[in-house]
This record gives structure tokens, C-alpha cells and sequence, in this order.
């Protein structure tokens, strides 16, 4: 008879899914739909903004221990961590881990009301689907494999990480990957962002993000004119990256997200300053991009500057000055290393056929875009159900054909650890 490994996933799947352990796994999150909804609102409840994930941490922490998962525990860069061993026999076999993971910050923040409204299969609040559903999915499976005994060919880390929104910058990943003693052990990771159960991000979208701010001496409209005025001298700056659009390779694109500055309609002001987020799926293309930010702040001030020289011979020091702060850097990466002759993404298509599912591929920035960056085999999935109003107050969760996804979740898992 073929041994499992020998078999192609298509082969692989249907044999995972009759095992007894499985069934039962899979009888737990049939039963439990209202423990998941507890979880769900409960979790909501516990504000968790940005570098503010603390006491979320500690609540996650809590059921981790409940599940009996081993090795629990809250990291140095608060991450909660928690393993689910291998198989006896398996575990000398392999040194390598799977990380199961969802991050558990919000972009709302500190004093935002977060109290859920629930009824029924639907949940309001902010955050209730990114990242909560991920969050709650991660706790399901966890607890479906302690409930069925099911122990893997590989242990499997469960990880509720902390800075993937905003100015987080995915902290808990690059401690993970960079910093933790798991770092050199993970083989494969697989991230729940959001609700849904189709969709698979295999590629990462990369994007860096700048804080620029060009400073002047100020002073009066009237007696001052002719002073740099730094909100102009930025608004020619933004003119000049947005007008003109260069060709390039692959899809990359340019946003001024906040502009500041100013004090009085009657002032020229001392100081102005904008973010700008820049995102491709080339890391070559995103340097292209920077250094031509970099060109048009530089051009904007020096323009100003030569253009003002009278004036400043009247009021020596009187110049623009600029600088450039580098406040966010994602990775760009792609879905590429196999594992045992198939991809990871092979894997998951094979258990979307096996459950019905159409697989959509997508391009996205999410935790995996660390791991994609590093060749550490990674995808991105929703962990069921629908969801709506991302990033706002209003945001919602309904849970119908969430079991759908727990299913597609851990057989997907399953699959990844007998590949190890």
C-alpha cells in the first residue's frame, strides 16, 4: 500500500478525514457554535489597541492553559504562545514545528467603546471580524484537537500575536521570526485573518511607510513674505509624486494618508508633515519608490530654498530644513517553497476540493508576509463566517458556515504537519 507522504494531496486529504479522531474533532465544532460566539464576544470586549494588547493577552493566556496546551506562556514581546505535541512516535522525527497563529490587536485606539452587541449568529463591534474571528478560530481548533486527542506528525504552535495593525508593523511576527527560540523551527505557518473561507493569501503585499516633515523659521504673512512656507513646500512635493506615474513592472502604488500643519490663518507656519504609505508586491519596486520620495522632498525644499534667498539675506537662517522618518516596513514575499514536491497552497487546494470550497487566490499584507519574506512556506486564511465594516465602530461578525471553515482550518493543518 502507498505510504501517506508518497501520496499526492488530492490522495491525502480523503484519508485524513476518515480517521476516527477526526470525525470527533469535527462533532466538537458542530456542538460548540455558542462556545465559539462566548469566546467571540467576550474577546471583543477586552479593548486590545495598538502596543495596548496586554490585557487580551492575558484573557487568550488563560484559555490556552483551560485547553491543556503545553508550553503556555505570554513572550517577550507579548505573543501567547502554545504548543500541541506531536505523536510519540513522530515527535523524534522531526525537530521542526507549524504555527497556527492570529494576531489579537485592534487599529482602535485607547478609550474607543468597544462593548459588543450580540444576537444570534451575529456580533457588532469594533473589531468583532479582524481579528476576533481569527482569534476565536484559533481557540476552536486548539480546543477540537485536545477534546479528539488528535496528535500530529509535527507539533503545531498556537500563537495569538500582537502589532499587525498600523504602527504595529507586525512586531509579534518579527519577533517570532527573528528573536524567539522557535525562530529556526518553524517549517510552515498558517495565518486566520478575518472572517470568510474562500479566499487564500499567498502573496504578500509589501509596503513601507514614511512620516516626512519639512520645518521653516514661521512668522507673519505680511511682514515675513517671502519666508518658506513649509505646507507649501510639502504641497509641491506631494504634486510632484502624484502626477507623475511611471511604468512599472508590477503593480505599485503611492498614498498620502495625513497631512498636518499650521497654527493660524495668519501665521506661515513652522511646520508641516504627512505620512505617505507606499505598497508593491516588488521589494525592487518599493526602493524605486522610496528613493523617488526621497527625491521629491529633498527638490521641493531646495526649490523653495533658492527661491527665497532674497528674503533670507533679510533674516539669516531663515530656510526650509526636511527629514524623512521610516515608521512602518512590511516585506513583500510569494507562496514558493515546496515541501515534499507540493506547495503549501497544493495542499490547500486539495482540501478545498475535498470540502467543496473554490479556492481564490489573493494578494494582501498580513502576518504571513514575514515568513513569505524570510521562504518560510506561509498562507493566509479566513477563519469563517462573513464579516463587514473592517476598521470601523460598526464592524460586524455573522458566524454562519463558520464550521465550513474550522473543517477547511484543520485539515488544512493536518496536511501541513504530516508533511514535516
Amino acid at each position: 500500500m502507498q505510504s501517506f507522504l508518497s501520496l499526492n494531496p488530492l490522495g491525502q486529504v480523503p484519508q485524513l478525514a476518515a480517521q476516527r479522531r477526526v470525525h470527533q474533532a469535527f462533532r466538537w465544532l458542530h456542538l460548540h457554535d455558542g462556545l465559539l460566539m462566548d469566546w467571540q464576544r467576550t474577546l471583543v470586549g477586552i479593548p486590545a489597541p495598538p502596543f495596548g494588547e496586554a490585557p487580551r493577552a492575558a484573557w487568550l493566556l488563560e484559555q490556552f492553559h483551560s485547553l491543556g496546551l503545553s508550553e503556555a506562556g505570554i513572550d517577550e514581546e507579548g505573543n501567547v504562545i502554545g504548543l500541541l505535541p506531536a505523536s510519540s512516535a513522530t515527535l523524534a522525527r522531526t525537530p521542526h514545528v507549524v504555527v497556527l497563529s492570529a494576531h489579537i490587536d485592534t487599529v482602535f485606539p485607547p478609550g474607543t467603546d468597544v462593548t459588543p452587541q450580540a444576537t444570534g449568529t451575529r456580533l457588532i463591534a469594533p473589531g468583532a471580524c479582524d481579528n476576533a474571528a481569527g482569534v476565536t478560530g484559533l481557540l476552536a481548533i486548539a480546543a477540537a484537537c485536545m477534546d479528539a486527542s488528535i496528535a500530529l506528525s509535527c507539533p503545531v504552535l498556537f500563537v495569538g500575536n500582537v502589532g499587525e495593525e498600523g504602527e504595529g508593523d507586525l512586531r509579534g511576527m518579527r519577533y517570532l521570526y527573528q528573536r524567539s527560540p522557535w525562530r529556526d523551527r518553524i517549517a510552515a505557518h498558517i495565518v486566520l485573518d478575518g472572517a470568510g473561507h474562500e479566499v487564500a493569501v499567498t502573496e504578500a503585499l509589501g509596503s513601507r511607510r514614511f512620516l516626512a516633515t519639512i520645518t521653516g523659521p514661521g512668522g507673519h504673512p505680511w511682514t515675513d513674505a517671502g519666508s518658506p512656507n513649509p505646507i507649501a513646500i510639502l504641497s509641491h512635493a506631494i504634486a510632484a509624486l502624484t502626477t507623475a506615474e511611471p511604468q512599472r513592472e508590477t503593480r505599485t502604488t503611492l498614498n498620502v494618508g495625513t497631512i498636518e500643519g499650521g497654527s493660524s490663518v495668519n501665521a506661515i507656519p513652522e511646520r508641516a508633515s504627512a505620512r505617505f504609505d507606499l505598497r508593491s508586491t516588488s521589494a525592487e519596486e518599493l526602493v524605486c519608490l522610496e528613493v523617488e520620495l526621497h527625491r521629491a522632498i529633498e527638490d521641493a525644499v531646495l526649490a523653495a530654498n533658492a527661491a527665497t534667498a532674497e528674503q533670507r539675506k533679510r533674516r539669516p537662517g531663515a530656510e526650509a530644513a526636511f527629514t524623512i522618518e521610516r515608521i512602518g516596513d512590511r516585506p513583500a514575499g510569494r507562496l514558493a517553497t515546496a515541501l515534499n514536491g507540493a506547495t503549501l497552497y497544493d495542499d490547500l487546494l486539495a482540501v478545498d476540493r475535498h470540502l467543496g470550497i473554490r479556492t481564490e487566490p489573493r494578494i494582501a499584507s498580513t502576518d504571513a508576509n514575514i515568513p513569505l519574506a524570510l521562504g518560510v512556506a506561509a498562507v493566509s486564511i479566513g477563519a469563517g463566517g462573513d464579516g463587514g465594516g473592517i476598521h470601523t465602530r460598526n464592524e460586524w461578525y455573522d458566524a454562519t458556515q463558520r464550521e465550513l471553515a474550522l473543517k477547511r482550518i484543520l485539515l488544512f493543518l493536518m496536511l501541513t504537519a504530516e508533511r514535516q
